[in-house]
């Protein structure tokens, strides 16, 4: 009893201690920083150059998921990972915020070599100002160029080429970044429904199996889909679908 008094009291303390110090605390004057977005005359040449470069720097960060779908392995993960639960025929299971970020993370697996070899040769070398920002620019693209023509069919960057009317590319070097990049994500569509067309088939069959036995049952009221489920679950399950899919994916692009 005397226990509880001594919590009871310390509670008291600790909560008319909060109550005295709180309004003392907003009391202060404590400086608040402020931001200005004026647009104006400049006779200084540097100011106009890093208030263009703050914009381009917003303008990039806008684009940034795009950039992440267009550029990345993310494409093919997250279409291929829709496949697998609409072929389970789950609806909302698993979530569609569970594909995007298990997607996002298995980007960033995969990226990861990419994305350290333009910290090594292009950001570490540009904050060091070793090098200047255009240098570093062109040295950022050439990995992601890299990564993009390995994945990225001829026959698909030939007709961009061919739309953009421009002289055929003797190396990669020679390929725009604005032509390779449709062209990547036309292969990457092609490949991710490849992979979903397999990962259909086995689910097919069950429905096929389950439909024909309810039917010669005389059971064609009752929805095959209600019987199908937990069979296309417990293969699912039985055969590891999850480490499957995932080695699948990851190992198309690491070989």
């Amino acid at each position: 009893m005397k226990k509880n008094k001594n919590i009871g009291f310390l509670l008291i303390t600790i909560i008319v201690s909060t109550i005295v110090a709180v309004p003392e605390l907003f009391a202060q004057n404590i400086p608040i920083p402020s931001f200005n977005l004026e647009v104006g005359q400049s006779d200084n040449p540097d100011q106009v150059a890093s208030a263009l470069q703050v914009i381009a720097l917003l303008t990039i960060l806008t684009l940034a998921p795009a950039i992440l779908i267009m550029t990345t392995s993310f494409t093919r993960i997250v279409i291929v990972l829709s496949f697998l639960r609409n072929a389970l025929g789950t609806q909302q299971s698993p979530p569609s915020q569970v594909i995007v970020g298990f997607s996002m993370f298995l980007t960033f697996f995969i990226m990861a070599p990419t994305w350290s070899k333009i910290n090594q040769e292009a950001l570490s070398p540009y904050l060091d100002k070793k090098i200047s920002q255009k240098v570093a620019l062109e040295r950022a693209i050439t990995p992601i160029k890299s990564f993009m023509a390995t994945y990225t069919q001829e026959k698909d960057l030939a007709l961009f080429v061919k739309i953009a009317k421009i002289k055929r590319p003797r190396n990669l070097d020679d390929v725009p970044v604005w032509v390779i990049i449709p062209a990547f994500i036309i292969s990457e569509l092609k490949r991710a429904f490849q992979m979903g067309f397999i990962i259909y088939v086995p689910f097919l069959v069950i429905d096929m199996v389950v439909a024909s036995v309810l039917m010669s049952m005389g059971m064609m009221m009752l929805p095959p889909i209600m019987i199908s489920l937990p069979f296309k679950l417990m293969l699912f399950v039985l055969v590891d679908g999850w480490y499957l899919v995932t080695a699948s994916l990851v190992k198309s692009f690491t070989g």
